[in-house]
């Protein structure tokens, strides 16, 4: 059995209650144009591109990644990374699904290929009716689990009391909005509609300030308003307007961190002219007001 093979039947098909991820890594990184070295992990790697491009070679595949996606890499699978524009901002989380590493240092995430250590591997949890996450290993998160992994980093980096178990709920949710990521995938792929709906998807993210509302892209996609959004919600999870206020609600929050624009503007940007309205909304989505979640992030 070649190599790869044998770290493919890594997994363990397990009922949801008995995962319990630990936490190895968790940053906020911004890189230059550079190639890493080919390397192999003993644990698993999420690795989301906030903004840029990145490629990673995998099994003889070259995966390109741009802003708004991410790569599950899994243990024992020779990969290297390689970062294409400049600046490119990533976030990276390496965990398990059991608890059952052992990392005391970064270096022990890396394998050393001249004393490699067979048992230190982690296994990838099953669950069914789902594939297990390294079978399609790029995916495009959705605004719930991009904001969960944030706040990740926030407390694995913080490690206030408790931030243990807080990290372990946040990455079982992670998991799960990945999985059923792909299970939207699949769906889309054998629904005649996916596609034109998908790319509905993509233009509400490239421009969320438009007046989007139900009807009108019912419209666009020739469908009747229920059944659009009975479709649309199998594809992206949630109904049409829940998913444009978490579009909006994720591009504010990134206006507010790496802009200095006035609240008003951001506001306006993100598709809420009403300073009043948007205070409002982004708090009750947020718990803070915009101005206060604006000087939290550059303490942090």
């Amino acid at each position: 059995m070649q190599e790869r093979e044998i770290f493919h039947s890594l997994k363990r098909e397990t009922p949801y209650r008995e995962w319990s991820p630990g936490i190895h890594y968790a940053q906020f990184q911004n890189l230059q144009p550079c190639s890493f070295p080919e390397r192999r992990l003993y644990d698993f790697e999420l690795l989301y591109v906030r903004q840029g491009k990145l490629t990673t070679k995998m099994n003889g595949t070259r995966h390109a990644l741009t802003s708004g996606q991410l790569i599950f890499l899994s243990p024992g699978v020779y990969h290297q990374n390689s970062v294409l524009k400049s600046p490119t901002k990533l976030l990276g989380i390496h965990f398990d699904f059991f608890g059952e590493s052992r990392i005391l240092r970064e270096e022990d995430m890396v394998v050393n290929e001249e004393e490699v250590v067979p048992e230190k591997f982690a296994v990838e949890a099953i669950a069914a009716p789902f594939l297990p996450l390294s079978e399609e290993p790029v995916y495009a998160p959705p605004p719930e689990c991009i904001h969960a992994m944030e706040q990740l980093v926030q407390e694995f980096t913080m490690r206030p009391p408790g931030y243990e178990l807080v990290c372990r709920g946040l990455m079982l949710g992670i998991l799960t909005s990945l999985l059923r990521t792909q299970s939207s995938r699949r769906l889309a792929k054998a629904s005649v509609h996916g596609e034109r709906i998908r790319a509905l998807i993509e233009e509400i993210e490239a421009a969320p300030a438009q007046g989007w509302t139900n009807r009108s892209m019912a419209a666009l996609m020739n469908l009747h308003e229920d059944h659009f959004s009975k479709l649309f919600r199998q594809i992206a999870g949630m109904p049409p307007g829940e998913y444009l206020r978490s579009i909006r609600h994720r591009e504010a929050r990134k206006l507010l961190r790496e802009t200095d624009w006035t609240i008003e503007r951001v506001g306006e940007r993100v598709g809420y002219p009403d300073i009043h309205y948007f205070s409002r909304t982004f708090s009750s989505h947020e718990g803070i007001s915009p101005r206060a979640y604006r000087k939290l992030s550059r303490i942090l």
